[in-house]
Formats: structure tokens, C-alpha cells, sequence
């Protein structure tokens, strides 16, 4: 029972499981009436980017999962667990929008969900590597089960996003917006500036609170390295079971006993605002909390109540645009645009945002190999993006080497009304790229190579 709780909680500690409901996706042909979509024809440029779809003359079958008349690919999520949807209806909105424009030089882009339910990775990996051309757009808490099996099978990856160190940054994958790279800290330049330039008071007193899983407590270790590099001393560093906490009154007074100024969280964004609840209720107001922007959304906004106005809930978006910014950024308001049309009632969440680069780079990517689309064309197309913004949503990135990551950061602040952009001294357009990536001081893995499994990059078709 204990190892079943600790395994169920991982997905909502690593904030990464993401999913559907186990249906096929294909734009334009499966229910789309009843979830806004039509088949009407429509301009297959995105944000900055031309031509990503269209019609064409592709007339013969390449590889597996692509024959003249469409490519098949695989969306790893968690959904059957987390019961979050967001991987499946950016699948569904994206295919949908590009089937429209005319496909992939004529062919029907069909996203195929591969449910790992968080402990079945292996086995979608499986299913993926007997049916599916590549992986697009998806992410599981327990990404890393299933390296072996799509290394081994030679099965490219453009995830939203990655989880476990044997995934971040494997052989044969190509994450179009990083939330991780081996070996540096994401959340550096966004922790400095709570700490040495927005509440240079707090720098005294931080506290990290975790869930209690071995995935998160090297995350937690890594916000240690991180926080005390930045000039941060850390008073308070607790855990709290996977599962949740029917009463943070504890974990509360324990934090006001300390004297605690400035929060790190890693977990349910629901349980954050059980936790804020308590900490309110109780008079005690931290100078920040860092809310990780898995809560970037309304619903977190909705469950704060009077901890939307009474504490400062931050976080950092990562150098990706936000949804406040389309005015400025067409790529922002046409992703809005394409929800309204093809998933209306679906919440459109920071890590869709990160799908929709990976769809926008493979989509790019399979376009320009024409007729002859291979994996080894796909792959070699991407990894020629050597500043790649998907189109206006992100700073820019460079695909073929991404480590050291791009330093760019944003910050959002929740209030009352909804997330605002913080005064965070951007230099760089909506982004501050000014403070160089922190590299880990210690050891936390390294990711699995072609080699670990007897292949190489010869072996890609």
C-alpha cells in the first residue's frame, strides 16, 4: 500500500501527467461538430511561420505510420489517471486546424493517445513503437520507463513535455520549448529575482515544501543548490505525504514559527491552495510564493479565494508567452483562436502552450521532407532550428544544441482578477535574458543515449 500511495502521487508532485481519454484524434473528422470544429479550409500559416500546412501530392507510404494518405503519431499522456486533457485537446486542436489547411503536404496528421495511466508507460511505449511514425506533443509524470523502449525502436520524440532524468534530454528527442535540460536549473534567474531584486528581505528565510517522492525530493535538492546559489538561506525544508494533506494546519504553523518569508512549492496546485488557505486564515502573509507554473491557470486563481489577494503567488513562465500577451504576439491570439473554434470548452494551460510549439516544429519539420518523409528527415529537419520560437510563442531556442539552455524567464503574478505579467525588468522583448543558467553543483543523472540500447544514429531510417 505504501509504494501503490507513493506511485500514485508522483503524478501530481512532478506536475508534469498530462492526457486523454484513450480516443483517436484526427482534425477535421472525428466529433468535431459537438466540440466546435469544421472542416472548412483554412490558412496553414502559424504565427510567424508559413506553409506549415497545406495540400499536396504525397503518393506513396515512407515509414511506419505514414502512407500517402496520412501520418500516424503518438500522444503519451497520463490522462486516465490525472483525468487532465490538455495533451488530447491540444492534439485535437492543432490536427485539427492543420487537417484543414490540407494536412501534411496533402496527408491527414492523425494523433493517436497513448495512455500511460502513470504506470503503464512501457507498454503504450510498445503499442507507439509497433504503430506510430513519432511522438508528438504529450508528456507522462513516469516518462522515464519507457526511454529504453522508444530508443530501441528508434522512435523520435517531440514532447511537451519531459519528466525523469533517464528522459530529459535522451537520444532521439527534440523538446521544442525546454522546460528541463540535463544538468541546469529552470528556475534560476526567476529565483534570484524574488530573492536579491523583488523582496530582497525574504533572502533570510526561504522555505521549500515537497512532496514526499523520489522524483520530487531531487527536485527539491535541486531548489536547495539553486536558492542558496542566488544568496538564499534556507530555514525551513519539509515534506508532506504524496497524496495530500486533509489539514495543513501543521504544516502552516510550522511555517509561521519559522518565520518563513519566501515559499517554494512542488505539487498539486490544489493542494497549494488548501495549504494558502490555512496560512491566510491564520493572519500570515509570506512575501512571495513560488506556486510553479503548473498553476498557471484559472482554476488555481478560483480555489485561492482571498489568498488571490492576500498572498503573492508567483511564477515563471520560462521565456513562453502569456495567453495575456496576444495582443502583441499573433502566434498567442491564434492559438486562442484555434481553441475557440476547435475546443471551446477546453482550458488552455502552460503546458498546451508547450504542445502546440512541439506540434507547430514537427508539423514544420515533416513538411519539408515532401513525398519522402522519413524519420531520419523529420528528425535531421528539426534539429536545423537553431532559433526556434514556435512561431511567436517562445524566446527563441536553439533545437540542435540546447545545452546551456536559452537564460530567458518571464513572471506572472495571480491576482483577484486572474494571472498579470510582474514587473520583472524585461529586456528582451516580454522576456529578461540577462542572467546566465545555473548549473547543478551536483550529480543528478544523466539522460539515455542511443548507445545504452546498441543503436546509433546510423541505425535511423
Amino acid at each position: 500500500m505504501k509504494a501503490q500511495r507513493t506511485l500514485v502521487a508522483l503524478a501530481a508532485i512532478a506536475v508534469l501527467a498530462a492526457g486523454c481519454s484513450g480516443r483517436s484524434e484526427s482534425g477535421g473528422s472525428e466529433d468535431d461538430e459537438s466540440r466546435g470544429g469544421t472542416a472548412q479550409s483554412v490558412s496553414g500559416d502559424f504565427g510567424d511561420l508559413s506553409g506549415l500546412c497545406g495540400p499536396g501530392d504525397a503518393t506513396t507510404a515512407t515509414a511506419q505510420g505514414v502512407t500517402a494518405d496520412e501520418i500516424r503519431v503518438g500522444v503519451l499522456s497520463d490522462v486516465g489517471f490525472t483525468k487532465n486533457p490538455e495533451f488530447v485537446d491540444a492534439a485535437h486542436v492543432f490536427t485539427s486546424w492543420c487537417n484543414a489547411a490540407g494536412g501534411i503536404n496533402g496527408r491527414t496528421l492523425v494523433a493517436e493517445t497513448r495512455d500511460a495511466k502513470l504506470m503503464e508507460v512501457r507498454q503504450r511505449m510498445i503499442e507507439a513503437c509497433r504503430e506510430d511514425f513519432a511522438l508528438v506533443g504529450g508528456g507522462a509524470a513516469l516518462d522515464g520507463l519507457g526511454v529504453k523502449e522508444r530508443l530501441s525502436c528508434l522512435l523520435p520524440s517531440y514532447p511537451a513535455q519531459v519528466s525523469q532524468t533517464q528522459a530529459v534530454g535522451a537520444d532521439l528527442e527534440i523538446s521544442a520549448s525546454p522546460s528541463r535540460v540535463p544538468g541546469y536549473d529552470p528556475y534560476y534567474g526567476f529565483r534570484e529575482w524574488l530573492i536579491t531584486e523583488k523582496y530582497p528581505e525574504s533572502a533570510g528565510s526561504v522555505g521549500i515544501i515537497n512532496g514526499d517522492s523520489p522524483v520530487t525530493r531531487d527536485l527539491g535538492q535541486q531548489a536547495v543548490d539553486s536558492i542558496t546559489a542566488a544568496g538564499g538561506t534556507l530555514t525551513y525544508n519539509d515534506l508532506y505525504p504524496a497524496m495530500g494533506v486533509a489539514d495543513w494546519t501543521p504544516y502552516a504553523q510550522s511555517i509561521k514559527s519559522k518565520n518563513v518569508r519566501g515559499l517554494v512549492f512542488y505539487g498539486d496546485f490544489k493542494q497549494l491552495a488548501k495549504l494558502e488557505e490555512v496560512l491566510t486564515g491564520m493572519n500570515y502573509k509570506l512575501d512571495w510564493i513560488d506556486a510553479n507554473n503548473n498553476a498557471y491557470n484559472d482554476s488555481f486563481i478560483e480555489l485561492l479565494g482571498k489568498s488571490a489577494e492576500f498572498q503573492n503567488n508567483y511564477v515563471d513562465l520560462g521565456g513562453s508567452a502569456p495567453l495575456s500577451s496576444a495582443d502583441d504576439e499573433p502566434a498567442v491570439q491564434q492559438v486562442l483562436d484555434m481553441y475557440a473554434e476547435y475546443a471551446p470548452d477546453a482550458e488552455i494551460t502552460f503546458p498546451a502552450l508547450r504542445a502546440m510549439s512541439a506540434w507547430a516544429l514537427f508539423a514544420k519539420a515533416a513538411t519539408s521532407c515532401g513525398d519522402d518523409l522519413t524519420r531520419s528527415c523529420v528528425y535531421e529537419a528539426a534539429l536545423q532550428e537553431d532559433a526556434w520560437t514556435g512561431g511567436g510563442l517562445h524566446a527563441a531556442g536553439n533545437l540542435a544544441n540546447p545545452v546551456p539552455p536559452q537564460p530567458c524567464f518571464n513572471i506572472e503574478a495571480a491576482t483577484p482578477e486572474g494571472w498579470v505579467t510582474a514587473d520583472f525588468g524585461a529586456d528582451n522583448g516580454l522576456y529578461r535574458c540577462n542572467t546566465p543558467p545555473f548549473a547543478y553543483p551536483g550529480d543528478y543523472g544523466v539522460p539515455m543515449t542511443l548507445a545504452d540500447v546498441g543503436k546509433s544514429m546510423g541505425d535511423i531510417q
